[in-house]
């Protein structure tokens, strides 16, 4: 049995857990995080996901997601599984919620209420979990959205679909992320 995900309804509100496999394979509705790190340049960091994943394995993707624990809030979430991925941490800050269903391939869903966090780091010293992560890369957003537009195969969908909002809301010129608008 793989780990409990958090049900949710269209509110964000607990509907109770469910297996994680389980709910990705009926589509249920439920809650995750994106984490989005920059670095001074503004190069943002992906992972590369392993190929052992269950889904979407070996393709390129934010700094990092999962789904919070029953009982965790998002940002709590996030905070714990950035060190667990990559080995660092950062301050991190709510851009924006969004919610989707895309296929992932091998039949499963991404169904998610999604909390997208912005955060900064100067130089980590990156220590990827070889369990979650193949390799990773910083990358400027000019360069990222060439290569995601001539190359949409390379990355998960849940990252295709949150980098023009979480690019937008993390580089708006007022330098305030709740200037741009929340695509719900």
């Amino acid at each position: 049995m793989s780990h409990p995900v958090v049900l949710v309804n269209e509110d964000d509100r607990s509907l109770g857990t469910a297996d994680k496999l389980r709910a990705h394979a009926e589509g249920w509705l439920h809650r995750a995080f994106s984490v989005f790190i920059f670095d001074p340049e503004g190069r943002l960091l992906l992972q590369q996901r392993t190929v052992d994943k269950y889904h979407s394995g070996g393709l390129w993707s934010n700094t990092c997601c999962s789904h919070p624990r029953p009982g965790e809030a998002p940002i709590d979430g996030a905070h714990r599984r950035l060190p667990e991925e990559l080995g660092f941490t950062a301050s991190l800050t709510p851009i924006l919620q969004d919610r989707y269903d895309l296929p992932v391939g091998e039949n499963l869903v991404e169904h998610e209420h999604n909390h997208v966090f912005v955060g900064s780091a100067d130089a980590p010293r990156i220590c990827p979990s070889a369990e979650e992560v193949a390799d990773w890369r910083w990358v400027s957003p000019s360069v990222l959205r060439e290569d995601v537009a001539a190359h949409p195969h390379r990355y998960t969908a849940w990252f295709r679909h949150l980098l023009p909002p979480a690019l937008a809301a993390a580089l708006s010129p007022s330098g305030d992320p709740s200037a741009s608008p929340s695509p719900t």
